[in-house]
């Protein structure tokens, strides 16, 4: 795992709208697996982490733990699979149930993005690294997870631009 940051920024980070960045944990929540990503202390870069099996986030088990005491994230992204209309189905209701708990017990903030269409471009980038359908199994979450948080980051520092 990537080392972090722990101390005091020697310069000010905060952001055009005035509020500090934050790092973020992001969950790609499938049914039998979390893909997690994490973004850096400035929210400029998302970054795969690992895959879990979901079970162990929604028990909030020894490894998920582990996730968050070595992140240490202030705010939790969840993926939102809408419909190809962009709307929410029964999957979506069932993340945010699941988001929702999880959030709970981290005491964590939750926000929600649009996951649309992430494996599949997950997919895609692990095929043009070479990887087969075996070995993508256990990065693709993590990947759609890191693509969704990059959106997520990208669209709040475009808002800033605009401001």
């Amino acid at each position: 795992m990537a080392a972090t940051f722990k101390g005091a920024w020697p310069f000010n980070l905060q952001s055009i709208d005035g509020r500090d960045p934050v790092r973020v944990l992001a969950l790609d929540i499938g049914e039998v697996r979390v893909g997690v990503a994490v973004s850096d202390p400035q929210e400029r870069v998302a970054s795969p982490v690992c895959v879990l099996p979901a079970s162990e986030v929604e028990a909030h088990a020894a490894s998920f733990r582990r996730v968050l005491e070595d992140w240490e994230p202030e705010l939790l992204l969840c993926g939102l699979p809408l419909t190809l209309a962009g709307e929410e189905g029964p999957q979506a209701l069932r993340i945010r149930a699941v988001a929702q708990r999880v959030s709970k017990q981290t005491g964590l903030p939750l926000e929600y993005e649009d996951e649309r269409l992430t494996s599949s471009e997950a997919r895609q980038i692990l095929r043009r690294q070479g990887l087969n359908e075996k070995a993508m199994r256990g990065k693709v979450d993590m990947v759609a997870a890191s693509l969704m948080l990059q959106t997520w980051l990208d669209s709040r520092h475009a808002d800033e631009r605009e401001e």
